[in-house]
Parts: C-alpha cells; sequence; structure tokens
C-alpha cells in the first residue's frame, strides 16, 4: 500500500494547528462512523483512517517525525496505532468528542432506544385576538394526537399477558455486527431496541400499544405574543410506546383589529377631529384595547397626520413581567364636514377672507413659489442675456 497524506486524509493544509485538526476529525468521525454508514463498506476504512491520522498530527512528537520522515519515520516505538475498534478509536479521543458524542455517533448504544420511544413532535395554528395578546393568559386547541391504548394501557398486549423477552438478542436489545475490519453493536432488527417482542397483542391497538383521540390541550399565551411565533410545549405531542411524548409547536396568529393597528408594543389609531380643535386645542376621548376611552389633549395647532401619544395604553412588551407595557399612538386627522348649514359656511366664509390676509408660513412660501412660477411662464427669456 502506497504511503498516506494524513494532511489530504483530515482535509487540512500542512500548517494547520491543534483547533482546526481536531474539527476536522470531528466531522470526519461523524460522517464515516460505520454505524451511520451500513451500506458502505469502505466507511469503516475511512473512518479508522481518519483517527490513524488524527493520532499522529495531533501528536507534537509524532507530527514532528512525520514531516521530516514520513509514515516512514512512525514505524516501530508506539509510531502508528492500530485501532482493532471503534471502542479503541472513542477511549483514544474521549477527550475531542465532548460529552454524549460517544452514544450520539455509536447507533447500537442507550441513545437510540431512548429516541426511538419517544412520539412524535405535533403541529398547530392558533389565532388570537389583540385583546388576547394584551392579556395573556391561555387558550385551549383541539387536536388528535396518539395516546396509550386505553384497552392495554400501552402495554401493547392482551390484557393479562406480558412482554418475553427477545431471542434474538437475549433481551440486549443489539446485536454484534462486523464491519471490515470492526466490530459494532446494531440495533436488533426484531426487537427494535426494546430487548422484548409482544407474542399475544391487544386485540384493539393490534400490539400497538397506542390509539389516536380527540383531547383538548391547554396552550400558554405569554403577553404581548406576536405573529408568527413559534410556542413550544415540552411532552404535548404524539405518545411513543414506552411512554415518551414529542412535543406540540404552536404557531400564532394575531388577527387583525378593527380599529388599533400595532407597531411593536404600541398600540396606533387614527382619530378624527374638528377644524376647530385642530386650530384652538382642546380634548378628544380616544378609545383603548379592551373597551372604555381615555380623555387626550390636543395641543393648538394641531397638523392634521400628528401623532398624540397615550402612554402605558399599548400592549406588554416582550421580555416578562417589568418591562412595562408600550403606548397609545393617536395619529390626529382632521374632519371636513361633507355639508354645511348655512350659519355654518358663512362663517366658514368669513374665515376665508381671514385666511387670504393672514397667510401661513407654509401657504406663503407656496404662493411665493406659485407667483416666481408665473413669471417665468410669462417671460420665457427673462433670464437669458441678450
Amino acid at each position: 500500500m502506497s504511503p498516506r497524506d494524513y494532511y489530504d486524509v483530515l482535509g487540512v493544509a500542512r500548517d494547520a494547528g491543534q483547533e482546526e485538526l481536531k474539527r476536522a476529525y470531528r466531522r470526519l468521525a461523524r460522517r464515516d462512523h460505520p454505524d451511520r454508514n451500513p451500506d458502505d463498506p469502505q466507511a469503516a476504512e475511512r473512518f479508522k483512517n481518519a483517527a490513524q491520522a488524527y493520532d499522529v498530527l495531533g501528536d507534537p512528537d509524532k507530527r514532528r517525525l512525520y514531516d521530516t520522515y514520513g509514515e516512514a519515520g512512525l514505524q516501530g516505538a508506539g509510531g502508528l496505532r492500530d485501532f482493532a475498534s471503534t471502542e479503541d478509536i472513542f477511549s483514544a479521543f474521549s477527550d475531542i468528542f465532548g460529552e454524549g458524542l460517544f452514544e450520539d455517533l455509536f447507533f447500537g448504544g442507550r441513545g437510540a432506544a431512548q429516541r426511538s420511544s419517544r412520539g412524535r413532535s405535533l403541529k398547530v395554528r392558533l389565532e388570537v385576538d389583540l385583546e388576547d395578546v394584551a392579556s395573556g393568559g391561555a387558550k385551549v386547541v383541539s387536536l388528535r394526537r396518539r395516546e396509550a391504548c386505553s384497552q392495554c394501557r400501552g402495554t401493547g398486549c392482551k390484557p393479562g399477558a406480558k412482554k418475553a423477552a427477545c431471542s434474538y438478542c437475549r433481551g440486549y436489545g443489539q446485536v454484534e455486527s462486523r464491519q471490515a475490519f470492526f466490530m459494532v453493536r446494531v440495533v436488533c432488527p426484531r426487537c427494535q431496541g426494546a430487548g422484548t417482542v409482544i407474542t399475544e397483542p391487544c386485540a384493539a391497538c393490534r400490539g400497538a400499544g397506542l390509539e389516536e383521540r380527540v383531547v383538548d390541550v391547554q396552550i400558554p399565551l405569554p403577553p404581548g405574543v406576536e405573529s408568527g411565533m413559534r410556542l413550544r410545549l415540552r411532552g404535548e405531542g404524539d405518545a411513543g410506546p414506552d411512554g415518551g411524548r414529542g412535543d406540540l409547536f404552536c404557531d400564532v396568529l394575531v388577527r387583525e383589529h378593527p380599529i388599533f393597528g400595532r407597531h411593536g408594543a404600541d398600540l396606533v389609531c387614527d382619530m378624527p377631529i374638528t377644524y376647530s380643535t385642530a386650530v384652538l386645542g382642546g380634548e378628544a376621548e380616544v378609545p383603548t384595547l379592551g373597551g372604555g376611552a381615555r380623555k387626550l389633549r390636543v395641543p393648538r395647532g394641531t397638523q392634521s397626520g400628528s401623532l398624540l401619544r397615550l402612554p402605558g395604553f399599548g400592549l406588554p412588551r416582550q421580555g416578562g413581567e417589568g418591562r412595562g407595557r408600550g403606548d397609545l399612538l393617536v395619529r390626529v386627522q382632521v374632519d371636513v364636514p361633507r355639508a354645511a348649514s348655512p350659519r355654518h359656511e358663512e362663517l366658514l366664509r368669513e374665515l376665508a377672507q381671514i385666511e387670504g390676509a393672514n397667510v401661513s408660513e407654509q401657504r406663503e412660501s407656496f404662493l411665493a413659489r406659485l407667483k416666481k412660477y408665473v413669471h417665468n411662464v410669462a417671460r420665457p427669456d427673462s433670464g437669458k442675456e441678450d
């Protein structure tokens, strides 16, 4: 066999540091573990080659010999380690894999059996009103999910019967299998890792131990929740074969409100006021979320489209108690009547005469620009030299 380039095996440059070597090896170990590649006979060899490459390059003394003399410089004196099993590899490099990684990679281990007993996670959509966002509380949704069979209470066996030890794995839930030059443990194909089998199945669930039922689930609604948020309720999904439940994910949709818009924790509403109130100032009654009204002071000379603020009459801020509430922003719209009484019209005409004599700065600027435009149109060559 021709000498291997350990740098190529790990996919790193020759000046790679120790942290880069660790990351490269972890990635290859996850990818090429034999249990993850049962249909690839070359995976075990790649897994072992990666371990040998890291064993050399991760040791400064061995790396120095390898860089100087190549693979021949590692012969003898324990320079090249021969890994006979996956346990040998994980025992040698347990410090770099982190807690729980062995079980995560080694699918025949305890972690796989625990994962398989857990039920599926479910997803529902919850529509709420803006009033619900303000108060929080809880909402109840009905959903169909798997529950323990009411006849056998989840055992899968007919009443009075019990599960028997699996004869294929002798109750261990795992069997040994040879892949390339490794002996690996895999989940028992008969009992799927449970270690037991059902010999007399329940007639109601046919041995599954589960049945579908419609149940009501109470979903806690945090104050200030927004559309698009996903709530997670642990253990409210389907039941699994051994009672372990999946989770329930709830996607929130806040319905549009007929009066109030929303900007984060602030509420926004449009409020019409009379022309006289906008000019002279005064008070106006503003609706609040949940009913009732509050008086709002309108300053003199308020322009149409101005925003006035009622502090603390918005929605709860995200992040729990102690963060307060947003504000109610009132967008003022000057109400123009479609029809006027004779007396109203008389007063407006008198007002128009006053406004013609006392022009506002805004109107004065517009009239000045209009006058200049008319002048230029009347004398198009006035700005040109003769």
